[in-house]
């Protein structure tokens, strides 16, 4: 094969003529050489360079300039390098130069050059320059595609995982809502108790700005408040007169059943800590623990007076239902004491009808 310095002296008749260029193709079927595109601005270099590699069995392309290339005025080869590999990232570039310096060489390889070499190569070494630039292309495309591929399948996993604990949740959830449900029937005329709690604590949270997952988790533990009377005798639950002591103390162990229960399973653990501290009070006279102020969790805090209201509202058969307006001065009269003040202040602003709104969602 003659050297290019030989062929450069065979004439200047053109051996290509330079077409409108599109994107560098590196999506190259397996086996099929990709295209390779000649910059230059010496016509007959481009020539020769895209003789040789033609016969190389690579299909060419040529500009004369980094402007022609990719339509950019006054852009050297640097800018075109770096350029080229900004749009198509797998792309492979071998730097042509006619100055030999070693900081030219380092600046080109350190911008994401394949290969430098100086002007006029020899054949040999612009071939296998090229093989090794095609060569770093494909192992550079097959990573490329393979994280592609694997970060694919991670969304689709991940996409099933979350759909199947979603149904797990669900399953969870709508297991203790019908156990809710029961005990509910069991304790209570009607069996809307817990739903009512729900409805009055999550109307309070909302004026005091909570939202999101927070707000999920504080309306699962309102639902589930009472889990832990399934452990509690109906002679004790549905006893008609005053409790003894020993009864009061099997009573007492409710929001600790309930929260044991509760904690075995991940994404109720929030709603656990809820039901463990329901029947504490703000002053530390509460129990289990007599937890005081802001050592309650907020969510327990906010359903104590949800839970009061909708006791002093609904009709027991030893007096009659109070109503939304005496409840509220009840309430209101109780913060410092039994409720965080700051969620009676909440609670103070949701009006008479929001609250009946709220009862009676579910009536019907």
């Amino acid at each position: 094969m003659l050297e290019i310095k030989e062929m450069l002296r065979l004439g200047s008749q053109p051996l290509d003529t330079p077409a409108e260029l599109s994107p560098v193709d590196t999506d190259v079927a397996p086996g099929r050489p990709p295209t390779v595109l000649v910059v230059d601005d010496d016509r007959a270099v481009r020539d020769v360079l895209s003789a040789v590699l033609r016969e190389e069995g690579y299909p060419v392309r040529q500009a004369s300039s980094a402007d022609a290339a990719l339509k950019m005025p006054e852009r050297d080869g640097l800018w075109l390098l770096e350029e080229v590999l900004r749009r198509h990232p797998h792309a492979a570039v071998v730097m042509l130069t006619g100055y030999g310096d070693t900081e030219s060489a380092v600046d080109c390889l350190r911008r994401g050059a394949a290969d430098y070499l100086l002007k006029p190569p020899r054949v040999t070494e612009l071939v296998r320059a090229i093989e090794r630039a095609w060569s770093k292309s494909k192992l550079t495309s097959a990573r490329a595609r393979y994280h592609q591929g694997l970060a694919r399948r991670v969304r689709e996993r991940t996409a099933e995982l979350t759909a199947a604990l979603g149904g797990i949740a669900q399953s969870y959830s709508s297991t203790l809502a019908a156990l809710v449900n029961a005990l509910d029937a069991r304790e209570h005329e009607t069996s809307d108790h817990s739903q009512r709690v729900v409805r009055y604590t999550v109307a309070i949270a909302r004026r005091m700005g909570i939202s999101g997952q927070q707000l999920e988790d504080i309306g699962r533990g309102a639902l589930l408040h009472d889990i832990g009377k399934i452990g509690v005798p109906d002679s004790i639950l549905l006893k008609p007169g005053p409790l003894t002591h020993a009864e009061w103390v099997e009573m007492r162990r409710h929001p600790e059943v309930g929260s044991r229960i509760l904690e075995e399973i991940d994404f109720l653990r929030p709603a656990a800590e809820i039901v463990l501290a329901h029947q504490e009070r703000w002053d530390g006279g509460g129990y289990p623990r007599n937890l005081w102020g802001e050592t309650i969790p907020l969510g327990a805090r906010i359903f104590a007076i949800a839970d009061t209201l909708d006791a002093m509202t609904s009709d027991r058969p030893y007096r009659k239902a109070a109503t939304f307006a005496q409840a509220r001065l009840e309430i209101s009269r109780c913060g410092g004491t039994q409720f965080d003040p700051r969620c009676v202040e909440a609670f103070r602003k949701i009006p008479d009808e929001e609250l009946e709104a709220l009862r009676q969602e579910n009536a019907a």
